[in-house]
C-alpha cells in the first residue's frame, strides 16, 4: 500500500485530489486531526511517514513544507507556484518529451504545472522544439477559466447569496502583466520574452479555455506543419490532438470540466493561425495532473484514478 500525505487538503486542489486517491485500493491516505492540521511538527512527521506528499498550499507555506523533508524517500509534488522554475525539480507535463516523463519518473521532487501555463506550455513548448517558433517570438495568449482557479475565496464570491452583480459578466484580470504563471510560461517554453497575457475569469465553476494566436510570417512552416507536430505528440487519452474540435463555429470552455484530459486544436488558415487548448483548471490544469504524477512515480498506468 502507497502511503500518502495532502498538505493543504481542505483547499480546492487538495480536496480534489483527495476525493480521486480515497476510491484506490492501492493506496493509504494520512489524515490529521482537525487540530493537527497546521501544527509543523505534525506535518513534519506525515511528510516524512509518506511514500508521497502533495503539497497544497500557497507559495510560502509550500515552501515551508519542501525544507520539512529530512529524507530521500518520500516523493514531493508541489501544487503551487514556489517551485516551478528551482534548480532540481522536475516540471510535471510527461506528455511534452520523453525527457519530462523520465524526470517526473525518477525525481524526488516534482512541480506541477500552473493552469493557464499548462495550456500555453502544451501549444508553445512542441513548436519551439520543432523550430516553428524562434525562441525570440512575441506571442500573446487569452486565457478563459472558471472562478474556481481563484481558490476558496473566489468560490465564496461567485457562490454567496449577497454576491454582487458584476460577477455575471467575464471579468479581465492580470492587468499589470505580472501574473505568477508568466515566469513559467517563458522559462519551460524557452522564450527569450513573456507573452502578452490576458485571463479572463467566467461566471462558471470550472473548465479552461487558453488560445494562442499566430501570424503565419511570424513561423517557420504551415498550419499543416503544426498540426503534424501536435497529432505525433498528443496521441494519448490523457493530453491529444483533436481534429475539427469545435461545435459549429464555437470553442466552450467548460466542455471538460470535471476531466482530468486535455484537448489540443488548431484553428484558422494560412495567414491567421489560433492554437488552442482545453481542459479543467482543476483536473489536467491542477488535481489530474499531479495525481498523474503520482501515478508515474509508482510505476503504474498514468491514467489510473482519472477522469478522461
Amino acid at each position: 500500500m502507497y502511503k500518502v500525505f495532502i498538505d493543504g487538503r481542505e483547499g480546492t486542489t487538495g480536496l480534489r485530489i483527495f476525493e480521486r486517491l480515497e476510491k484506490r485500493d492501492d493506496i493509504e491516505i494520512t489524515v490529521l486531526p482537525e487540530e493537527l492540521r497546521k501544527d509543523p511538527g505534525a506535518r513534519r512527521e506525515a511528510i516524512n511517514s509518506s511514500d508521497a506528499a502533495f503539497l497544497c498550499l500557497p507559495d510560502a507555506a509550500a515552501a515551508e513544507s519542501a525544507d520539512m523533508v529530512k529524507n530521500g524517500h518520500v516523493r514531493i509534488f508541489d501544487t503551487s507556484t514556489a517551485h516551478r522554475t528551482a534548480e532540481g525539480w522536475a516540471y510535471g507535463f510527461p506528455e511534452l518529451s520523453k525527457e519530462h516523463m523520465e524526470n517526473i519518473k525518477n525525481s524526488q521532487y516534482v512541480a506541477v504545472p500552473g493552469c493557464h501555463a499548462s495550456g500555453f506550455i502544451a501549444l508553445v513548448y512542441p513548436l519551439v522544439k520543432a523550430g516553428i517558433l524562434p525562441k525570440s517570438a512575441h506571442l500573446s495568449c487569452f486565457s478563459l477559466t472558471g472562478y474556481s482557479g481563484g481558490g476558496k475565496k473566489m468560490i465564496a464570491q461567485y457562490e454567496g447569496e449577497n454576491r454582487e452583480e458584476l460577477l455575471r459578466f467575464p471579468r479581465q484580470y492580470g492587468l499589470t502583466q505580472n501574473h505568477k504563471h508568466l515566469k513559467e510560461m517563458r522559462h519551460v517554453t524557452e522564450l527569450d520574452s513573456f507573452p502578452a497575457f490576458s485571463p479572463i475569469v467566467g461566471d462558471f465553476y470550472s473548465g479552461m479555455c487558453v488560445t494562442v494566436p499566430l501570424f503565419a510570417d511570424d513561423i517557420n512552416g504551415s498550419i499543416e506543419d503544426i498540426r503534424r507536430v501536435y497529432s505525433g505528440l498528443y496521441s494519448g487519452d490523457i493530453v491529444r490532438y483533436v481534429e475539427n474540435a469545435d461545435e459549429d463555429g464555437f470553442i466552450a470552455a467548460g466542455t471538460y470540466a470535471g476531466r482530468d484530459s486535455m484537448e489540443i486544436a488548431v484553428f484558422g488558415n494560412e495567414d491567421r493561425i489560433i492554437l488552442n487548448a482545453r481542459y479543467d483548471n482543476l483536473g489536467k490544469g491542477a488535481s489530474g495532473a499531479a495525481i498523474e504524477c503520482l501515478n508515474i512515480a509508482m510505476g503504474v498506468s498514468p491514467e489510473k484514478g482519472l477522469e478522461l
